[in-house]
């Protein structure tokens, strides 16, 4: 199986809005009520580009699953520091893709000279169908600590949930610290990545 990862085009939106949505109409992994349209989804991931990565992953041709870093806090001391997100098809789950796929984003991140990784996780005190704690294992296995909590947070499927965040130290923190390499060209392609069949 030919698997490779490379940046997310505008014409993959549809593909990954269809695998973003299963988990808005069935889970309470992502806190949004309604499945965006294409357009505004369309509009996310340019937005997304204009200063950090945004990923697919395919197997022969199709995309399995994508990730993409977005501004933490929002504010320029905060430049060093961002937030990741992953999405995968609900069959492509505990197969290996997730972690290739963070650990792509980690790369191109670390390259750019970000330090901190974050991620914000629901979590749920008592797994039920909606929500299980699948994701704040995957995120303590790639290293993520978890360094706070907000409980019941998150209303949806007439239950409350909690939210966890996490964090990842990639790089070193400096007195004189070098500016971070945004990508500053929403168009710009990077080369794609195979690896091995072995998932």
């Amino acid at each position: 199986m030919n698997t490779i990862i490379r940046d997310a085009s505008l014409e993959d939106a549809e593909r990954i809005l269809e695998i973003y949505g299963y988990y808005v109409k069935n889970t309470a992994i992502t806190f949004e009520y309604d499945i965006p349209t294409l357009p505004e989804f369309q509009e996310r991931i340019k937005n997304t580009r204009k200063r950090y990565p945004y990923l697919v992953i395919e197997q022969d041709g199709i995309i399995q699953g994508y990730a993409y870093a977005g501004a933490f806090i929002g504010r320029a001391a905060c430049d060093w520091s961002c937030e990741m997100t992953v999405y995968l098809h609900q069959t492509a789950c505990k197969c290996g893709l997730g972690r290739k796929l963070y650990e792509a984003l980690e790369d191109r991140l670390g390259k750019m000279g970000i330090l901190n990784l974050y991620a914000s996780i629901a979590c749920p005190e008592t797994e039920d169908e909606y929500l299980n704690r699948n994701s704040a294992d995957f995120h303590a296995h790639l290293g993520f600590v978890k360094v706070g909590e907000f409980h019941k947070c998150g209303y949806k499927f007439g239950r409350w949930y909690n939210l966890i965040w996490v964090e990842k130290i990639i790089g070193t923190h400096q007195s004189q610290q070098a500016s971070v390499k945004f990508q500053g060209n929403s168009n710009a392609t990077c080369s794609q990545h195979p690896f091995s069949d072995a998932l």
